[in-house]
């Protein structure tokens, strides 16, 4: 598996240039709050090019600005456990992964970090990558997830009878 993380503008010009990767996989990042500031903003369309979509519509809010927004760490980001499972099915039907958020620094790279690190133990390499400020909640409760669905699939296989 492969994960690459994309900005809005990278990513619709992939699309507009019917260079979309195969056998592929997307994680759209969108913001709630740019609705309220153009009424025309909605998440990046990928029909046509990609059938495994899931779509977030998440505040690119960190830690500490959690409580100024309304939120705790539990309130914020409860779509962490589902984005797991489909990343989980998307690893075991061998998909590459796009996570991608409007810059293409902080969400998308916190997501594909939790991913990283989880599958291939790298995810430190995108902290270190100079280009991203992933956003250590989405990060931490993405891989926390990641393991919740990884002891839920153990469980499930130690409950199968062995022929």
């Amino acid at each position: 598996m492969n994960v690459f993380i994309y900005s809005r503008e990278e990513i619709e010009s992939i699309i507009s240039e019917d260079e979309f990767p195969e056998n592929t996989a997307v994680i759209s990042f969108y913001d709630p709050a740019i609705k309220r500031i153009d009424a025309d903003y909605t998440h990046i369309d990928y029909s046509g090019v990609c059938d495994y979509v899931f779509y977030s519509k998440l505040d690119d809010l960190d830690i500490d600005a959690l409580k100024d927004k309304g939120y705790t760490y539990d309130l914020y980001f409860p779509e962490a456990e589902d984005i797991a499972k489909f990343v989980y099915n998307a690893f075991d039907s061998g998909m590459n992964i796009i996570c991608q958020c409007e810059y293409g620094q902080s969400r998308s790279a916190g997501c594909a970090a939790a991913i990283c690190e989880h599958f291939l133990h790298n995810g430190i390499e995108i902290f270190a990558d100079y280009r991203y400020y992933p956003n250590r909640v989405v990060y931490h409760k993405i891989l926390d997830s990641l393991s919740n669905v990884r002891k839920s699939k153990a469980t499930v296989s130690e409950q199968l009878p062995i022929k």
